[in-house]
């Protein structure tokens, strides 16, 4: 029973449970459980992003357990952004669907150009913030 007291121990003032692993006290910190998200194109880019310059607030949400969420909801909203602002400058380009049929290469490069747009004021106003 002495011996099975000093294998684990509880920090009286954090609440925070440690086991004895050699001579030290390793704390007993689970991540919890996060649901399954599958990432597009602006969750993994932004995944990237707070690996890489924002390490607290990736941390944060990692044991906070709302990393996923996170990723979903910008995912969405990045999605739901980029198909908006495409068509609004779709409207301003006065680009036609007879032009997919009349002036084909017109039509593809000017859609390039807007999904490009759009996709470069996403990154600023949603990933890179």
């Amino acid at each position: 029973m002495n011996n099975e007291l000093l294998k684990t121990k509880i920090d009286e003032r954090t609440g925070i449970e440690y086991h004895l692993e050699g001579d030290y006290y390793i704390p007993n910190i689970v991540a919890p459980k996060q649901e399954k998200v599958i990432l597009n194109k602006y969750g993994r880019i932004r995944l990237k992003y707070l690996k890489e310059h924002k390490k607290a607030d990736y941390a944060i949400m990692l044991m906070d357990g709302t990393l996923n969420t996170h990723l979903k909801e910008l995912q969405e909203t990045a999605d739901n952004r980029v198909q908006q602002i495409i068509n609004e400058l779709k409207e301003k380009s006065n680009l036609t669907e007879d032009m997919k049929n009349t002036e084909m290469l017109y039509w593809i490069g000017t859609m390039n150009s807007i999904k490009a747009q759009a996709e470069e004021i996403v990154f600023s106003e949603l990933i890179y913030v």
